[in-house]
């Protein structure tokens, strides 16, 4: 088992605070479990708010930004190996259309092996569990062999993602077992391989342009475009952005303050302000044109950012006892049925509800 291999090697596990903004690169397989905090995270380039309860594997050379100051993290990092020696661990780490993860209200075996401090054996054992847990959620509705396939495939396009290659010609180098891998990929995760193919140079593309000072034409040569134009049409197409205007943006060396000053303004007003005119205010600018950046920089509504701050207040305040009426007050709701509504609207479950399940983890 990974288990047993994993034992035999080093694991390194550190609770840690990041840094706003900043970029951190994966170096070595990774497992993270955000322990407190609220706001958005990106990975490759994606933000992501729905973190909460679950747990995040990424595999080197992707990388994760924290898009607030009040995040607590747990980190494991694991030895190549892994990949190397078990392909069913490849689930957790080798993503296919967006972020992975583990549901911990789904896997009462993953949240106590990470209720006391975590050690290497520990680790080991948790990511039996994860991998068995990720199949047990199964997002893509296969069977255990047609996700090897699909995962064949993935390691065909994360290895040759700078040739230019057709969808049969990766079909052909990944082991199909006597599937038909294209109709497959289709069915399963709703792409065809060519698209596969796309994002993945997209991102590559993308870490290249934001990441690096190299030239636009060196890198488009390096993903394996012979003219850099179409390279440049390709990529505003799929990003909205010239690959200059899209290193600009990104601010990889500065780190634009502007993520962490609207973040720090919600989550000190969110309790009593909800209109975005307020924060547009603070801004100094019209609610269109912050709205527009709100948009541009986190790639969601200043509107879900406030939303989103409200229910991370209601669920501290849930598991730590307070009353549907303390907290409706607390967060400025005229009635308590006024905010039940809301939890219920945006999370799927009741306030007791929700309380109920936190308690039973």
């Amino acid at each position: 088992s990974v288990s047993r291999l994993i034992r035999k090697l080093t694991v390194m596990v550190r609770k840690w605070t990041p840094e706003i903004n900043k970029v951190y690169t994966i170096d070595r397989y990774s497992f993270f479990q955000v322990l407190e905090g609220s706001g958005g995270i990106q990975v490759d380039f994606k933000n992501y708010y729905n973190w909460q309860n679950k747990a995040i594997y990424l595999e080197k050379g992707q990388y994760i930004k924290f898009m607030s100051d009040n995040f607590l993290v747990r980190q494991i990092e694991f030895p190549d190996e892994i990949l190397s020696r078990n392909d069913d661990v490849r689930v957790l780490f080798k993503h296919l259309v967006s972020l992975g993860y583990i549901n911990f209200t789904e896997c009462e075996e993953c949240v106590r092996q990470l209720s006391d401090t975590t050690t290497s054996e520990s680790s080991s054992t948790l990511i039996d569990i994860s991998s068995h847990q990720w199949y047990v959620q199964d997002p893509f509705r296969a069977n255990k062999e047609e996700y090897q396939v699909i995962f064949d495939l993935k390691e065909v396009i994360d290895q040759h993602y700078s040739e230019s290659l057709s969808s049969s010609e990766l079909t052909s180098l990944a082991s199909t077992s006597g599937y038909e891998t294209q109709t497959l990929v289709k069915d399963k995760i709703g792409l065809t391989v060519k698209a596969l193919y796309s994002r993945k140079k997209l991102v590559e593309s993308q870490k290249e342009v934001a990441f690096t000072d190299k030239n636009i034409q060196e890198i488009a040569y390096d993903m394996g475009y012979s003219d850099p134009s179409y390279f440049g049409r390709f990529f505003r197409n799929n990003t909205g952005k010239t690959p200059a205007q899209f290193r600009q943006d990104f601010d990889y060396i500065n780190r634009d303050m502007f993520t962490q000053n609207i973040t720090e303004l919600l989550r000190t007003h969110h309790m009593e302000h909800r209109q975005l005119g307020f924060y547009a205010d603070k801004m100094n600018l019209s609610v269109k044109a912050l709205s527009r950046k709100v948009k541009d920089k986190t790639n969601t509504s200043l509107g879900q950012l406030i939303r989103l701050e409200v229910i991370h207040t209601a669920k501290k305040m849930l598991s730590q006892g307070a009353s549907v009426k303390d907290i409706s007050i607390h967060l400025g709701f005229e009635e308590p049925n006024h905010f039940s509504s809301f939890f219920k609207h945006y999370t799927g479950h009741t306030p007791g509800d929700f309380r109920n399940k936190k308690s039973q983890t």
